[in-house]
């Protein structure tokens, strides 16, 4: 046996099987990994959406290893600078309030539901309009506000005060407000749902509809966040501004990290005891994220994310001109999705037979989601390789 298939091994008989994983990764730098067999892959997922300034990056690496050697936790019993930092970094480059730190994305939306509830509870609103085909991660609460049924099956009872409207269709939004209504929670770009980006006209009118009805606008930020679109948060595009949204992934580079970021009018709703996080802030998650903004704005990767998305999908709709069953390219930035008939798995296995990572995102979407630190030589070899791909499966005998 490899030492690939010993780990899987392994893998299988030891750890539940709530993923279904393929290579066995080892080590990576830049865009790039390698499995335990010494194969090198260009890496287009990212950890999904997680590596935005690439693997092991030289300042990334100092910030952990620092840290690491003064203190990791302490808990937030205690002042640590670090969180204080970051959250005035965040706060700088957003809506000029406050953060909470959690661990994962699911916290952070948890949290930002019950900042709602807790902001509309002497008004005995509660409930919170989410997408149909939105993603806010499988807590029992965040499923029951995710629009996927597949999310949801075999978990009855869910936790009630969610309604779910039609993504891009205000109407529908404005069809569920009652006087139960608290907030609207939207994503910029509908990440899991299949790489959909919220039309201007969505994303202002439900601004609008908010402001009127005296609702909170919420923003899930997970993966459209940190510079992936071409915008430090995806909701910038539209020239609005939430009243409060989440981050996660890609915030501190593969260090699980979760934030809440409010606007100053909600910044003070919680008070000790309303919430909490035992790692949430810690010094080694706030001095990686610290680190990882640096990199951003020091490479200027916001800006490449928007230059690098567009040559890659340019180079995808070359694609879909070339072969009928690849019908679309969807999304913004560096986060973009190939929309193929039949089965999206086909084309992703087919990717990492030719040396590319990359992901689904629903039954029949590729998902693209590299560095945003990919080299356009790079983004070319995995272009060409999707080339390859898409020809092994619709062309096969050609």
């Amino acid at each position: 046996m490899s030492k690939s298939a010993d780990i899987a091994a392994l893998f299988n008989q030891y750890v539940m099987h709530t993923y279904s994983p393929s290579v066995t990764l080892t080590s990576g730098h830049g865009c790039k990994v390698r499995d335990a067999d010494g194969k090198t892959y260009l890496d287009f997922t990212a950890g999904i959406a997680v590596l935005n300034v690439g693997h092991t990056h030289a300042k990334v690496v100092k910030a952990v290893q620092d840290q690491a050697a003064a203190l990791i936790h302490s808990s937030n019993l205690f002042y640590t600078p670090n969180q204080a930092l970051l959250a005035q970094r965040l706060s700088k480059l957003s809506l000029g309030g406050k953060c909470f730190f959690c661990n994962s994305g699911a916290e952070a939306n948890e949290a930002m539901v019950k900042l709602a509830r807790l902001w509309g509870h002497e008004k005995g609103k509660f409930e919170v309009i989410t997408m149909r085909n939105s993603f806010h991660g499988r807590t029992l609460a965040m499923c029951a506000a995710t629009g996927q049924s597949k999310v949801q099956k075999g978990f009855d009872p869910l936790p009630l005060g969610f309604a779910h409207a039609a993504f891009n269709d205000l109407e529908s939004v404005r069809g569920l407000v009652n006087a139960r209504t608290v907030a609207v929670m939207v994503e910029a770009v509908q990440g899991e749902g299949g790489l959909i980006p919220a039309t201007p006209e969505f994303m202002t009118g439900v601004r609008k509809l908010c402001d009127e009805k005296g609702l909170l606008m919420l923003c899930d930020e997970i993966q459209c966040g940190m510079g992936r679109t071409g915008h430090w948060f995806g909701w910038q595009k539209y020239g609005i501004k939430p009243d409060a949204f989440t981050l996660a992934k890609s915030l501190a580079s593969g260090v699980p990290m979760g934030a809440l970021v409010a606007a100053p009018s909600l910044s003070d709703v919680f008070h000790p005891g309303n919430h909490a996080s035992t790692f949430g802030g810690n010094p080694l998650a706030c001095a990686t994220a610290l680190a990882v903004i640096d990199v951003i704005e020091e490479e200027g990767l916001v800006k490449r994310a928007g230059e690098a998305g567009a040559l890659f999908r340019e180079g995808l709709q070359a694609l879909v001109d070339k072969y009928e069953k690849a019908i679309e390219v969807r999304g913004e930035g560096l986060m973009l999705g190939l929309v193929v008939e039949g089965p999206a798995k086909d084309v992703v296995t087919a990717c990492r037979e030719m040396g590319l990572l990359c992901c689904t995102a629903g039954e029949n979407v590729v998902r693209f989601l590299p560095p945003l630190n990919a080299k356009d030589d790079e983004l070319e070899e995995a272009l060409e390789m999707v080339g390859d791909a898409l020809e092994q499966v619709y062309h096969p005998e050609s």
